[in-house]
């Protein structure tokens, strides 16, 4: 029988970790420490920092407009892949419908009647969702590389009809797309696609917004069950879940998501037509998440912001962009298979609470998303 020594103080140092004293805080604690971060992220396009600014090659506040809605995309996406597992390759679908819906209802262009950009908004989302369910009630049932497959069929089906379908304008496209109320002291719109800060505060706000519903439903029924599903559908299957339906809504919170994403694109952008909507954008967004960490909501932001900053930060660079994050994601796969930020298993609020009394202390997390316990010191093996 030996003795295992105490563990040196620089060990036991790294186990708690920054990620493990983070997820221990309580949510008052938390938001205390985020509302500075906030406050700094939402005047970023204003203060322009030099080290990230992408001036004078592209506008700055435009390039934090792009960076905030490709995160927008990446948390929409994460719903479906990293939370429920369905490997979507055709969510630029969504991201399509959203823009023409809007851009049908706001453009002098179009034949329907015309609402208010901010009416159309939900309006974009309600209609993504049904698509959602169009899509996903027949298909859900597909696994892995079929399902793959069938998404990635829906993708180019939206972006065709949009190409064949007349009303919808081809190549021609819509000008002149809404955008929200407000104007400048000199009568001029606030909201142009010239000037990037309002639209970047807009998207930030609907962001935040959307973080919050998000992290709600991951720590619900909902949430909960969407993980098992994802880990093995099978035993969830066996346990009770009704797997079909969760995968269901799943897909209509991310088809949402991806909506107002998509007309949040077409207002700012003020055009819409078929040629932004290809199995290329799609796979970008996919690989935002997968960056940047599938399941991990800051995991995909950070991976969005890689994703959508890179290429207008380097403009040299900007046309290899594919090969670059081609080659990053197959070194991401040798050596980090998890992303940037891989996402970790934890206890639900009431159960860390539970799990802090018994042992006093926080729960530990393991870097293959399981909980762990520490061995005590002089203990014997």
């Amino acid at each position: 029988m030996t003795t295992t020594t105490t563990p040196p103080a620089a060990a036991t140092a790294r186990k708690h970790s920054l990620r493990e004293r983070w997820n221990n805080l309580s949510r008052v604690q938390q938001w205390v420490i985020l509302i500075p971060l906030v406050v700094l992220i939402y005047f970023l396009p204003v203060l322009n920092p030099p080290i990230i600014s992408t001036q004078p090659g592209y506008d700055f506040p435009i390039a934090m407009f792009e960076v905030a809605r490709y995160a927008l995309v990446a948390i929409g996406l994460n719903v479906v892949v990293g939370q429920a597992g369905l490997l979507d390759l055709g969510y630029v679908g969504f991201f399509a419908i959203g823009a023409y819906v809007m851009a049908l209802f706001t453009s002098p262009d179009s034949s329907l009647s015309h609402l208010p950009f901010l009416v159309v908004l939900p309006i974009a989302m309600v209609v993504t969702m049904v698509f959602g369910v169009i899509l996903g009630t027949p298909t859900l049932r597909l696994r892995g590389d079929y399902l793959a497959i069938v998404t990635l069929g829906f993708g180019e089906i939206v972006r065709l009809l949009a190409d064949n379908v007349g009303p919808l304008r081809g190549n021609s496209g819509f000008k002149e797309v809404g955008h929200p109320p407000g104007t400048n002291a000199d009568g001029s719109a606030l909201f142009n696609n010239s000037n990037g800060i309002p639209w970047y505060w807009l998207c930030v706000t609907l962001i935040i917004a959307v973080l919050f519903l998000v992290g709600n439903l991951e720590r619900s029924r909902v949430g909960r069950a969407w993980v098992a599903i994802r880990d093995d559908e099978d035993a969830a299957e066996i346990m009770g879940v009704p797997t079909f339906k969760f995968k269901i809504w799943a897909f209509i919170s991310g088809a949402a998501i991806g909506g107002l994403s998509g007309a949040l694109y077409a207002g700012q952008l003020g055009f819409v037509n078929n040629q932004k909507f290809d199995v290329v954008t799609s796979m970008l967004f996919l690989a935002a998440v997968i960056l940047g960490g599938s399941g991990n909501k800051v995991g995909v932001l950070l991976g969005a912001c890689v994703v959508a900053y890179v290429p207008l930060r380097f403009q040299a660079i900007a046309e290899y962009k594919y090969l670059i994050f081609g080659l990053a994601l197959i070194i991401l796969m040798i050596f980090r298979p998890q992303g940037l930020l891989g996402a970790r298993q934890r206890l639900l609020a009431y159960g860390r609470q539970a799990y802090q009394r018994l042992l006093g202390r926080g729960e530990q997390i393991s870097s293959d998303g399981a909980l762990q316990t520490e061995s005590t010191p002089g203990s014997k093996s």
